[in-house]
């Protein structure tokens, strides 16, 4: 068999195990919840549900779990871990054993108690691993360099938000910044693949559904808003960003992950206890808006809690992502300001989601995609790209580490 046929051979592998790696999280988070909530589905729900008590101590209880696991596994596991961002960039092929396990099972941990952060970065995470352990069976020759494991990530991407494109350009525009050109089809077969399996298995259809009835027309005055909203978004990405620097600083004097994270957990679960749409990734209240129809004064409350929350929850050291958190801050506040602006507020949010990403990831081209695909609101395009542009521009201004790093620092 020739090395590019077994190339594409481990693109279809891994693009099946990205959408057992998403199916299998989801399961895993779904069983911690039920055992601490005894309920499933929405996290949000479940906390609307619980006894005030119990909201502040699950989550709580969640982070002091999350925390045991990563000092328990400190003690037998002495290996350096890496990202699976560092693993893309820097050529590495296989990713550690024990530490990857470890963390997922912490990322359970904090992800199925309710903490404010995104369960699709471990869910990356664990399909990467998934493909480095392919890597070992299916040898490629030192030219291919560690293209399975970036076809597990792009899979893995591809599964968790509905969105092929859109992990094909997070690959090439974050992780290797458009160097490997014999990666682009296998990444393109894997996420396919993966996403394909994820709509006929298990959730068919966008990730976020709009109703028909909503109508999006454009006009000057949309690109305008777009532009003009895209600087207050490209302003908010910038000081999450330096928020997130000060908070991981305080948060670094607590001495041990469990006092670190059972203090996340305990601090999350107060800010849940007057709004319990704090708890999880914010996947339902982004649903919620995209439906139309959402109390502008209770949005804005929901706002600024799930900010602070999301920087306890990350900086505390809880594993997960941002990503769909940031996702759930622009949606939010540009539902709020398309009712101040004169634009339609679910048109307005929809923007919003794609220039906070930009803003945050300094990659612009993947949050227009990516956002695209998710709410299947192509017509949309022109204000996004505005709006995506603007933010990133001014994000990108001011010297702030972005979320994913720089991936041209590590080619040069």
């Amino acid at each position: 068999m020739s090395d590019t046929i077994k190339l594409w051979v481990a693109a279809c592998l891994a693009g099946m195990l990205g959408a057992l790696a998403m199916y299998s999280f989801h399961l895993g988070s779904y069983c911690v919840e039920w055992l601490l909530t005894q309920h499933t589905g929405s996290l949000v729900e479940n906390a609307r549900h619980l006894s005030p008590l119990l909201r502040i101590g699950v989550p709580t209880l969640g982070g002091v779990a999350a925390g045991l696991v990563i000092d328990w596994s400190r003690k037998f596991n002495t290996a350096p871990h890496i990202d699976y961002m560092d693993a893309a960039r820097d050529g590495i092929t296989t990713l550690n054993d024990k530490s990857n396990f470890t963390r997922i099972l912490s990322s359970l941990c904090s992800v199925g108690s309710g903490a404010s952060i995104g369960r699709e970065g471990p869910m990356i995470q664990l399909s990467a691993w998934f493909a480095s352990k392919l890597g070992k069976y299916i040898v490629l020759p030192q030219t291919f360099g560690n293209a399975i494991l970036i076809c597990g990530i792009a899979a893995g991407i591809a599964a968790a938000y509905h969105a092929p494109i859109a992990a094909v350009v997070f690959i090439l525009e974050l992780a290797l910044g458009f160097f490997a050109k014999h990666t682009i089809a296998p990444l393109l077969v894997s996420a396919v693949i993966s996403s394909a399996l994820i709509y006929w298995l298990v959730e068919p259809g966008p990730l976020y559904v709009i109703p028909d009835a909503i109508g999006h027309t454009l006009t000057v005055s949309v690109l305008l808003a777009g532009l003009a909203m895209g600087m207050v978004w490209g302003v908010m990405g910038y000081w999450f960003l330096k928020l997130i620097e000060v908070t991981k600083a305080l948060f670094s004097k607590v001495t041990g992950m469990t006092i670190r994270l059972g203090t996340g957990g305990l601090l999350v679960g107060i800010i849940s206890y007057f709004v319990p749409e704090v708890w999880g990734n914010g996947y339902h209240t982004v649903s919620t808006i995209l439906q139309g129809g959402v109390v502008m004064q209770w949005l804005g409350v929901v706002l600024l809690a799930k900010a602070i929350a999301t920087l306890l929850s990350t900086s505390s050291g809880a594993i997960g992502g941002i990503f769909t958190p940031t996702l759930f801050m622009g949606a939010t506040s540009g539902y709020l300001m398309g009712g101040v602006v004169g634009v339609d507020p679910v048109s307005s949010a929809i923007m919003g989601m794609a220039a906070m990403l930009a803003a945050v990831t300094h990659a612009p081209l993947m949050a227009i995609v990516m956002v695209l695909e998710m709410t299947n609101q192509f017509q949309l395009t022109l204000p996004v790209v505005l709006a995506c542009a603007m933010a990133f521009a001014i994000s990108a201004q001011f010297g702030v580490k972005p979320l994913y790093g720089n991936p041209i620092e590590h080619h040069n």
